[in-house]
């Protein structure tokens, strides 16, 4: 049993598996998941787990070098993007393009994680670093 750290055990096996420049995404309840990319479902109800919960969790777990984001979020969900780039470390690459292209760039990730949050853009793609 587990005494730290992310319980559920498909997040688990999938960050353990990521080699580097390997992607995964976390979602909101809406962001559709790609035909052939795992989906690992943990939203309960509208809300819960909120997005913010799961992205500091995966990221206290998971070294990143570079994050995507949809332009999108800039305007039409500000202050999610304010929590996004305070739990991002300094170094950490950004690139944001269309919600469009986001979705087509989900097609390479290991896993989509969907959480319970349902405001707008509440979307991100990590990844992986190489850890020395």
């Amino acid at each position: 049993m587990k005494k730290h750290g992310i319980l559920n055990s498909e997040v688990t096996k999938v960050l353990t598996d990521l080699g580097h420049t390997d992607q995964i995404t976390i979602g909101d309840a809406g962001l559709p998941v790609p035909n052939g990319v795992k989906k690992i479902d943990l939203a309960l109800k509208f809300g819960l787990p909120s997005f913010q919960e799961v992205l500091q969790t995966v990221l206290s777990d998971m070294a990143i070098e570079k994050v995507f984001l949809a332009e999108e979020i800039k305007i039409q969900n500000s202050s999610q993007l304010q929590v996004i780039l305070k739990a991002l470390p300094d170094d950490v690459e950004i690139i944001y393009f269309s919600h469009e292209e986001f979705k087509i760039q989900t097609q390479t990730s290991k896993a989509i994680i969907r959480s319970g949050e349902v405001t707008p853009f509440s979307n991100i793609i990590l990844q992986s670093a190489v850890i020395f």
